[in-house]
Order: C-alpha cells, then structure tokens, then sequence
C-alpha cells in the first residue's frame, strides 16, 4: 500500500430540498509515511473524510485509492479484510472493552483475525511495551488513565501492521500534556515505523505535529500548510488560519 489519493470524493446525504453535501469533490494525495493533519470548522466534512478513507462509508461520487486500489470496487468481504489488515483506527474515546486487561485489547483485531492466542497477545506486549505500558499489560481500562488508554489503543491500532493509522479526534479527550504525549506519539509512529497516519484534529497545537495540514471548509479543500518545526511549535499559526475559516 503506498499513496492515499481521493479523485472528486463526494458525499451527500437526502435529496431535493433537504439534500446535504457533506463532502464537495475533494482531490488530495498523501504520501507513503507521511503524517497528515485535517482541519477545519464544525461541520466542514472532517469526520466524513476520515471515514470514507477508511471504507466506513461510501461516496455518492469520485473514488479513495489506495496503493492503487479502488475502494468502491471492493465488496463487503474485501473491504472488511483491508480494514482489519491494512488500515488501523483510533477514536476520541479510546473504545476500550472494559471486561479486558491491556493485552487483551490491544490483542483484539488480530485475535479476531484468527491469529494464535499467544502469538496475539505476544504482539500487543510488543507494542504496548514500545509505547511505555509495560507495567500495565495487566490492567483494565478503569485501572488506566486517559493517556495510558489512548496509548492502549493506538498498540490496538498497530498491532496487526497496517501500514495506515486514521486516526479522529485522537486528543480530544486528553488533558493538554496528555494530549501533546500523544501527538507526540504519533509523530513517532509515523517517522520510526514508517506509517501512514490520516488525523482529524480541532486542536492547533496538536495539528502543528503533523508533516502537513489540510484545511477544509464547506466540505471543499481550501488550504494546505507544510509544517517546517513538527513539534507543535507552530501553533499560533495555524490558529490565525483557523480564524480566517471561521472556526
């Protein structure tokens, strides 16, 4: 799997007078290990990305490719097994199961996928050791903080080698040190691990880790920033543009 490109990417929702565009022909390409950022105000068709990207939905219009391959060519089947093994998933609210300790979350979408009990659980170690849990294998959600969850989840996310993370709203459920750990994180993932890594993210100093941003608006592109500092240094900036969308 190698570039990520959408060719008019298009959805709306109802007809007539009540129809809906959420997404307007949206042309874009990220590179193979780079980390992009999506912005925009509430309502721009942020969410709506993301989840055609990751075959959640699909368009009205246009195509996603991915390392060449046309998602709306997939059936139900070959979309399920390119969601389980190439492309990773995190969310706000870490979407833990509260009954497992830390392995066994994070072991999840291999599990599902037929892989050995030992073999699963021997990779979410892995990973979870990596990103500093290894004092934590054992605990449930409950016995974690909000950071040490997200970070449970991103190994969930990992732990099946995808080589894309699409990742909404990954810090919006963080305090502001957790939150920057995280974006921290991710940008590790990306760079040492060589990820693609797609996020949705309301939060300038959490998009300033990003390799690039892209702002959208009324479901359209209408800007990109490349970033030279990628350590949320560049904050400030990208709140003034921000400003000039009207969130």
């Amino acid at each position: 799997m190698s570039n990520i490109q959408t060719e008019k990417l298009t959805k709306t929702y109802g007809a007539g007078g009540t129809k809906i565009t959420a997404l307007d022909h949206v042309n874009m390409t990220i590179k193979e290990g780079e980390f992009v950022a999506i912005m925009g105000p509430s309502g721009c068709g942020k969410s709506t990305l993301l989840h055609l990207l990751g075959g959640l939905d699909k368009p009205s219009e246009g195509h996603v490719l991915i390392g060449g391959h046309n998602l709306t060519d997939l059936n139900d089947d070959k979309l399920t097994e390119l969601r389980r093994r190439k492309i990773g998933f995190i969310f706000q609210f870490f979407n833990l199961i509260p009954v497992l300790n830390a392995v066994e979350n994070a072991a999840l979408p291999v599990t599902l996928d037929g892989v050995k009990p030992a073999e699963a659980k021997s990779k979410a170690t892995e990973w979870l050791t990596r990103f500093g849990l290894s004092d934590r294998l054992m605990n449930r959600p409950d016995q974690l903080s909000g950071g040490q969850q997200q970070r449970v989840a991103i190994a969930r996310a990992l732990v099946a080698d995808p080589e894309l993370i699409l990742a909404d709203e990954p810090t919006g459920n963080l305090d502001t040190r957790s939150s920057d750990e995280i974006a921290s994180l991710l940008r590790d993932v990306s760079k040492q691990y060589g990820r693609t890594i797609v996020m949705v993210t309301h939060d300038p100093r959490i998009a300033a880790y990003a390799d690039r941003i892209i702002f959208l608006k009324d479901g359209k592109v209408v800007d990109e920033a490349l970033l030279e500092k990628k350590n949320g240094k560049n904050a400030d900036d990208v709140m003034e543009k921000m400003k000039q969308l009207g969130d």
